[in-house]
């Protein structure tokens, strides 16, 4: 992936956050974002890139927990509440259940 790809895709995950910041469950959400169907696969790709960042900040979080003596729900909790408009899209969205079926698929 070029650079440019990888600036216009975390352009694209930005824009959907900022959009989610206002409405979550906008039905317009994930539409006229250029390129991402381009540099996404579409809508579907975009939440599972969506859900990857939330598992990666999220592992670093437990890591973190698990160091400090804390649970692993409080280490939840707390980036919930630092990342709430990324939690808000993922969980109107409802992708667990489709990131989870996709992934079990390919």
């Amino acid at each position: 992936m070029s650079w440019h790809n990888l600036h216009a895709r975390t352009e694209i995950l930005h824009e959907v956050l900022t959009r989610a910041a206002a409405d979550p469950a906008d039905p317009a959400l994930l539409h006229d974002l250029p390129e991402s169907d381009r540099l996404f696969g579409g809508p579907e790709g975009v939440l599972a890139a969506l859900q990857y960042q939330w598992d990666n900040h999220l592992n670093a979080k437990l890591d973190q927990a698990l160091l400090e003596g804390r649970s692993e729900d409080e280490a939840y909790r707390e980036l919930a509440a630092e990342q709430p408009a990324l939690r808000a899209v993922l969980d109107s969205q409802d992708v667990r259940r489709w990131y989870d079926r996709r992934v079990l698929t390919h």
